[in-house]
């Protein structure tokens, strides 16, 4: 049970923190000055013909 408990440990302290970090980077990725013409393209893909 004491892996379990550090592991628990873990996850309430780091893991959040980790959690956080991923999500604000990944709202930043998105709402960077460059992603309104990418973001775009990609939903053009499916309409292009080959």
């Amino acid at each position: 049970m004491e892996v379990y408990t550090a592991m628990r440990h873990f996850a309430d302290s780091w893991g959040l923190l980790a959690m956080a970090l991923f999500f604000v980077g990944s709202v930043l990725f998105v709402l960077r000055p460059g992603a309104k013409r990418q973001a775009q393209e990609a939903a053009s893909i499916p309409l292009k013909e080959d």
